[in-house]
């Protein structure tokens, strides 16, 4: 490319070979956590077939005759382990306050998002653009209930975050933990789940358990002053586990679930968008 183009004066969506030298990653890039295997696999996939996928990317705010990568970071990354003089890219006009929306939803439609990554991008659209949690949910197609019980998991101390972060624990482990009153019984709860290898649903057992030890009124005086667990929080393990249910529900059917419980009873209220999708969600519930 010639160090003489004005890259203003291209249309939107003008696709590009630009020197990998010229692009710039994005500051706002949700992803964090790039395996390096991963990586070399992609390497080795791109040198057999080539960049099938061009990089997205925008005209950078401050460097002159440079790009800023929207999306498609971890081909970048890949491609720089490969003697590539040129690679492929888009060139979009984006503009600043979208620049982290647009790297959200192409992370999340790859599945390319950790957990917690996840959480913190949702966490961070919140504030900048003082979205409420409905108004984000609809701009980027997700439940809004997803979008909070994930922003939830960032109140988990950091040990548990990145026990998220690399598989050594699920969601539902994670939402069971929560329930527990503070850090140390959150810590300890985590301990006897790697130990033992516990499923989710016995971390929900051995956290009821221990909300119920925690609420019975000793009868040493000085252990009267110690914090006791309200009405709110021993019920919350309940909570937890009808939002297991539910996303499991939504991941088998593919749409938006709801149950309600409540006294014994309650009802589940499933969505559908169209003939076709009741049909499908109807073969999958009653099958031949």
């Amino acid at each position: 490319m010639s160090n003489d183009l004005v890259l203003e004066d291209y249309p939107d969506d003008t696709l590009l070979n630009v020197s990998i030298e010229q692009i710039v990653p994005n500051p706002k890039q949700p992803r964090k956590y790039f395996p390096e295997k991963s990586l070399q696999e992609l390497a080795q996939s791109i040198r057999v077939q080539g960049v099938l996928q061009p990089l997205i990317v925008r005209r950078h705010p401050s460097l002159k005759n440079c790009f800023e990568l929207v999306a498609g970071e971890r081909r970048w990354r890949a491609l720089q382990q490969l003697e590539l003089f040129q690679v492929p890219v888009v060139l979009r006009k984006i503009k600043d306050e979208e620049l982290l929306e647009i790297s959200l939803l192409e992370n999340i439609q790859r599945e390319d998002l950790t957990i917690i990554e996840e959480a913190h991008s949702y966490q961070e659209l919140l504030q900048v653009h003082g979205y409420t949690q409905e108004e984000l949910a609809k701009r980027i197609g997700k439940d809004r209930s997803t979008i909070s019980n994930l922003i939830r998991l960032l109140q988990l101390p950091s040990e548990l975050k990145n026990d998220l972060e690399r598989g050594r624990i699920t969601t539902g482990h994670a939402r069971a933990i929560l329930a527990l009153p503070n850090i140390d019984f959150q810590l300890e709860m985590r301990q006897s789940i790697l130990r033992n290898s516990w499923t989710v649903r016995e971390t929900e057992k051995n956290v009821r358990q221990t909300l119920k030890t925690l609420s019975i009124k000793p009868e040493n005086e000085d252990l009267k002053k110690e914090k006791y667990l309200n009405n709110d929080e021993k019920n919350s393990i309940e909570d937890v586990h009808l939002q297991n249910m539910e996303e499991k529900l939504r991941h088998k059917l593919g749409t938006r679930v709801q149950i309600r419980f409540l006294g014994g009873k309650g009802h589940i209220k499933i969505d559908y968008f169209s003939l076709e999708e009741f049909e499908k969600i109807y073969d999958l519930l009653v099958p031949s």
